[in-house]
């Protein structure tokens, strides 16, 4: 029975994509190298048998000459475009979370063997970079999402016309890179429900008779993880003494409460109004929790309780997870003067 990783090898081999390692590295070997005549170069063909049948009909011996120097140097040319591919080990890294609707970067790690160099490497529609022989570049690549869930890149396209353009190289490189795209916030969303516990109530009660103001100071505690800088008190750790969060009046407020259903429409709205309602709640320094469906997330706030509750929402069942194929472009014409570095 052929089991899933023994497919994907199958399938590398029947697409000569090259396979990455452990690490998440590929190198391009021989047999994984593709190479065809671009249009400038089927001109330069048609031109050349032009050439030899005149040369022929007239013999003209340096007619003759001419037109097997210039084949000669297209053979030349496709050696070396396909040469220029050879050896080039590729890695991509995941990219950070972004939202639905923005642009998600990767970056790509090129380099090559001791004594090889390439010619340049451009992204399609993007910058280019030199790999001078022995050493390694980075590469940013920018990819619009359109759906919210796990991304992944599956493959990257690698291609080159270096020297002259006459022929195109291009070899699959598969890749583990993948991102975490978050629902698209909506513009606005409503006020989101309280979640007053019997505690609080008294707490409440009684914050109420001593008629302390969201912003009157109560006392300190030991710092947690997850606590706003704007809360730490530094005074005392400029003191020595430690990590001391202050408590305010406002921070004994009732905490929020998110549930997927208290909004009404089709799924992918209602997660981009909870989005919206756990940047809101974020930013106004509230403590919060998240309810969907039986996944519970217990009230708290800061940096990591908003990516655990956004990459809930992300992760959430749907049409979600997809892949996406990233090219790279070399061409002579690109990048700065020179060709090979």
């Amino acid at each position: 029975m052929l089991t899933e990783s023994g497919y994907h090898r199958w399938l590398d081999g029947l697409m000569r994509r090259s396979p990455h390692d452990q690490q998440g590295v590929a190198c391009i070997s021989a047999r994984r190298i593709y190479i065809l005549p671009t249009s400038t170069g089927l001109t330069f063909g048609a031109m050349l048998f032009a050439t030899l049948l005149g040369s022929l009909n007239y013999q003209n011996n340096l007619g003759l000459f001419l037109t097997f120097l210039m084949a000669g140097i297209a053979l030349l040319s496709m050696h070396y475009c396909w040469y220029n591919l050879l050896g080039l080990s590729v890695r991509c890294a995941d990219a950070e979370p972004t939202f639905c609707g923005q642009s998600a970067r990767f970056r790509v790690e090129l380099w090559n063997q001791p004594g090889r160099q390439h010619g340049e490497l451009c992204l399609r529609g993007g910058d280019c970079a030199a790999i001078p022989a022995g050493s390694h570049t980075e590469i940013d690549l920018s990819l619009t999402t359109q759906h919210r869930g796990l991304m992944r890149l599956d493959e990257l396209l690698i291609e080159t016309s270096y020297p002259l353009g006459l022929f195109r190289a291009w070899a699959l490189v598969r890749t583990p890179a993948k991102v975490l795209i978050y629902p698209r916030p909506a513009p606005q969303a409503p006020p989101p429900g309280l979640a007053i516990a019997p505690e609080q109530r008294a707490k409440e009660a009684a914050r109420a008779s001593q008629d302390l103001g969201a912003d009157d100071f109560i006392g300190s505690r030991a710092y947690r993880a997850g606590d706003s800088p704007r809360q730490i008190d530094w005074k005392v750790l400029a003191r020595e003494r430690g990590l001391v969060t202050k408590q305010f009046g406002g921070d004994q407020a009732a905490q929020v409460q998110l549930d997927l259903r208290q909004h009404r429409g089709d799924l992918e709205q209602r997660l981009s109004l909870l989005t919206r309602q756990v940047l809101d709640a974020d930013a106004g320094n509230r403590r919060y929790g998240l309810q969907l469906g039986t996944e519970l997330i217990p009230s708290e706030r800061g940096e990591r309780h908003k990516r655990r509750c956004l990459e809930a929402l992300a992760r959430y069942p749907g049409d979600g997870v997809q892949g996406s194929g990233l090219g790279l472009v070399a061409s002579a014409g690109s990048g700065p003067p020179g060709g090979a570095v």
